[in-house]
This record gives C-alpha cells, structure tokens and sequence, in this order.
C-alpha cells in the first residue's frame, strides 16, 4: 500500500491538518532534540494509554501486575532516568498469556477479547518505536532530559463523559484522533528531516494508520449494534481541530500553532 493510500482516509478523518507554521518550527534544527524527546515520551504515553483500558476493563489482576512490570523499566527511564539503550534491550517482554477477567466489564462483552488482542499489539509496536527513538537519539549524542508535558491529549480527554460505556468509546474515538494526527504529522514532517529520519518516520506510517482503524472500530463495537456514534466523533474531531490550529506557546510534537 502506497503511502498517499495510507494518508488518503486518515486526511479525511481529521478535521484539519497540521499548519505550515508548526512544520516550520519542527524542521528548525535547534528544535530537533525536543522534538525526538517529545516523540519518545508520546509512544510510551500511547502505550500507556492501551495498558491502562485493558487493565481497568478486560483483564485479571495477575495480567495487569504483567502489564506493569513490561513497562516498568521504559517509566523508570523516563520518570526517573534509570537504564540505558542497552538495558532496554534486555527488557523481558510478556512471559504469561494475558488472562481475561472472570465476568467481563459488560461494557465490553464479546469484544473484551478484541480489544486486548488489538491492544497488545499496539503496545508491543509502541514500545518498540520508543526504543527505536531512543536509538537515533544515543546515536546522535542526544541526552534524554525531562520535559513537560503539551495540552493535546488533556484538551480531549477532558471531554470524555463520566458513565458507561459512553466513557470508553469517548476514549477510543480520543486514541483514534491522536493516532491518525501521529501518522499525519510523520508524513509531513518527514520529507523536511535527514536522510534517516526521514526513512524513520515514514517507516512509522503504517503502524499508526492501523492503530486509528483499530480505535474506531473497537469504539462501534463497544457502543453496540445500531447505536450511531459519528456525532461523537465529528465531536472529537472539532475538539482535536482546535487543539491544533489554535496558538500554543509550548512547542510539542502534537502542540497547536507556534505563536
């Protein structure tokens, strides 16, 4: 599949794309090590993410204790500056099958198996692109420092309403956004970056138009036959459009239009 086959529906799903002026502020050079911290933190972020819904809607306790310590030494790398490229190479990965809760959330009923499945993979494909980032970083002599954090996700999901199983699919319908504008920003970004970034980034592609297919339909599956949620999504997608077009003085990899 031609890359303009994979950016074709997610140009259509998002509301707008990114202003020239962020991609003119992301292509500065002095900008780059921001921008690669930025990014490695988001894949771990959108690991999380995934974790945290399986954790608190499909599966057991001992499953959730194996989803901690998988990412425990990428959170020690970031939140406290523990470990190294080496030593995440020797991370263990999953060692148990993931085991679902007794009685299922009926939020999820039959598709509590889809979701870990699509999940999982998502958090494996994440994590691997963290490490991957954290490649091209030891590579160029780029040191990992704390950040804060942008207002992207927290401006959506400050919008997700507090009852069931409306709240899940608000959140799936939030994943889908972010991971539909990632593919979107690595897309354009790419042809203004070196040789290897570029590669990388289009590399990216491909995973992250899968990862929003997946949200959206998880989020129709989860609302249930018959009930229509385009509204919430059109929602969402007026929300994610204003986060990005709007001035924000804190440049991001997923921030609004540099001021």
């Amino acid at each position: 599949m031609s890359n303009y086959s994979l950016l074709k529906p997610i140009l259509s799903f998002l509301k707008c794309e990114t202003p020239d002026a962020w991609i003119d502020e992301a292509k500065k050079p002095e900008n780059l090590k921001l921008l690669l911290i930025d990014h490695m933190i988001c894949e771990l972020k959108a690991g999380q993410s995934a974790m945290f819904l399986i954790r608190k809607y499909a599966i057991d306790k001992n499953s959730s204790k194996e989803l901690l310590a998988w990412f425990r030494p990428y959170e020690d790398f970031i939140y406290k500056k523990q470990g190294d490229l080496a030593s995440l190479e020797q991370t263990p990965k999953l060692s148990k099958l993931i085991v679902l809760k007794a009685t299922p959330n009926d939020t999820l009923t039959v598709f509590t198996q889809e979701l870990v499945d699509k999940m999982i993979m998502l958090i494996k494909e994440e994590l691997h692109h963290f490490y991957q980032v954290l490649e091209i970083m030891t590579k160029r002599g780029i040191e990992y420092e704390n950040i804060t954090a942008g207002r992207y996700a927290k401006g959506m999901l400050k919008h997700v309403k507090t009852f069931e199983p409306a709240a899940l699919v608000d959140k799936l319908i939030i994943g889908a956004y972010i991971e539909a504008r990632s593919c979107e920003r690595f897309a354009k970004l790419a042809p203004h970056l070196d040789d290897d970034l570029n590669k990388f980034y289009v590399s990216l592609l491909r995973s992250e138009a899968r990862h929003y297919q997946d949200y959206l339909t998880l989020a129709g599956q989860v609302a249930g036959e018959g009930i229509d949620i385009s509204e919430r999504i059109a929602y969402f997608g007026k929300v994610e459009a204003e986060l990005i077009t709007s001035l924000d003085e804190d440049f991001k990899f997923h921030s609004g239009a540099p001021v």
